[in-house]
């Protein structure tokens, strides 16, 4: 399980056997960053995490542990829902939620009447539709942290443009397919984290409005919230969750929008590099400007970089 002390351990690069470190500057290293500097390590699976700080264990054990929870406020207690599982049948938890299953919608709501008489049959569909939420937090977190891994990987150890060239000091910019790919991965990392504050408020919705009357097979509570409902929740704006109002909240919503409805982060994605005696110093992405949570607008100009 990993906590805030907790840190990773860094695997052997393929290419040199050494340990390798990802940084925020775009330029790996191979000595260890600075005390409590970002960076990110190669794992046993291959992907790449942070050294420090990486709440994805945290993350999912909680998860884990709503799981339970939904059951136990469903059955009365997680016992009693253990003793039901050996006559739950696998269309219940896997029809319309898994690709494992087979079923199209006719021969789910066939296998529903018939299967009719099963005891607390509607208490155990609303109970798997309710753990998908959970799911859905579970899956997205994974990809996000996957993809922000990804991304540092392409800025620190892929060649931006084919075939390599001098380059003389100074700061340039790069367009190649490599920079499109890695702009896109960056695109979808803010399209994800909004996800997550959707999937978020549905939870925190569903658990407040929790289903009771099982006469018949129930619709959750929170299949159109979003996350601009949060405020219908009792968490409402809370401090110390993520739906407080705040700066990394506000970025992600205003550059989800951007990328989604109105167009792109720069309208030649690139990436800049600074050299230094002939090698790169540092590369990175340059964000447009922002006052009070909104890009910088002068009429149909939004995209400024001072």
């Amino acid at each position: 399980m990993a906590n805030d002390s907790e840190e990773a351990t860094p695997a052997n690069s393929p290419e040199t056997q050494e340990p390798l470190f990802l940084t925020l500057r775009g330029v790996p290293r191979h000595d260890g960053p600075p005390a409590g500097e970002p960076a990110y390590v190669r794992d046993p699976q291959g992907a790449w995490r942070p050294l420090h700080g990486d709440h994805l264990y945290d993350i999912e054990a909680e998860c884990v542990r709503l799981h339970d929870c939904f059951a136990a406020a469903l059955f009365g207690d997680i016992a009693a829902y253990h003793k039901r599982l050996p006559h739950v049948l696998p269309f219940i938890w896997e029809a319309g939620l898994n690709s494992e299953s087979t079923l199209s919608r006719d021969a789910f709501e066939q296998a529903l009447v018939q299967h009719r008489e099963l005891p607390d049959l509607n208490r155990l569909l609303y109970l798997y539709d309710c753990r998908k939420l959970v799911a859905g937090i579970q899956e997205c977190t994974k990809e996000v942290c996957f993809l922000v891994g990804e991304f540092y990987r392409a800025l620190n150890l892929d060649e931006l443009f084919y075939p390599p060239i001098a380059e003389p000091d100074g700061v340039r910019w790069v367009t190649s397919p490599v920079v499109t790919s890695l702009t896109a991965t960056l695109n979808v990392i803010y399209i994800r984290l909004h996800s997550l504050l959707d999937y978020t408020t549905k939870l925190v919705h569903e658990i407040e409005h929790l289903r009771a009357d099982f006469s018949t097979y129930p619709k959750l509570s929170s299949s159109n919230i979003l996350f601009g409902d949060r405020r219908r929740t009792g968490w409402g704006e809370a401090a110390g969750t993520l739906f407080e109002p705040g700066e990394p909240v506000t970025e992600i919503e205003l550059v989800r929008n951007l990328v989604i409805h109105d167009g792109l982060l720069d309208d030649m994605p690139k990436v800049y590099k600074v050299v230094q005696d002939g090698r790169a110093i540092e590369k990175f992405v340059l964000m447009p400007d922002r006052t009070d949570g909104r890009f910088d607008r002068f009429k149909n100009r939004t995209l400024f970089y001072s």
